[in-house]
């Protein structure tokens, strides 16, 4: 796999899901497991880019938590009949009318 769209993503999720997983958690519990991997790669984020030091033994691995956060997010897109490609051309609109000179302009930017 050297590529993946979105939709071949949610695809392959949905395939592992039924071959491997059994089943869908549940909305409710895959909500709780994405919060616990955003909480993990906000633990590393804060190690490596923040004030906060590794503990022994505790390695760095921004990759695998991004990629646990983008699983759940999927498990739950495919829950809810969500096309996350459709979702995010939808947003990249929306942010580009909203924002197009907003950035631009900002001079904190």
């Amino acid at each position: 796999m050297n590529s993946m769209t979105i939709k071949e993503a949610q695809l392959t999720v949905d395939q592992w899901i039924k071959e491997y997983g059994v089943r869908y958690f549940s909305e409710l519990t895959n909500m709780a497991c994405l919060t616990e991997e955003v909480g993990e790669l906000a633990r590393i984020m804060a190690r490596q880019y923040g004030d906060q030091s590794f503990k022994e033994g505790e390695k760095a691995n921004l990759g695998e938590e991004m990629a646990d956060v983008l699983w759940v997010l999927i498990c739950l897109a495919n829950q809810t009949g969500i096309d996350l490609t459709e979702e995010l051309k939808k947003s990249i609109e929306k942010k580009t009318k909203r924002d197009s000179k907003r950035h631009l302009n900002n001079s904190k930017l």
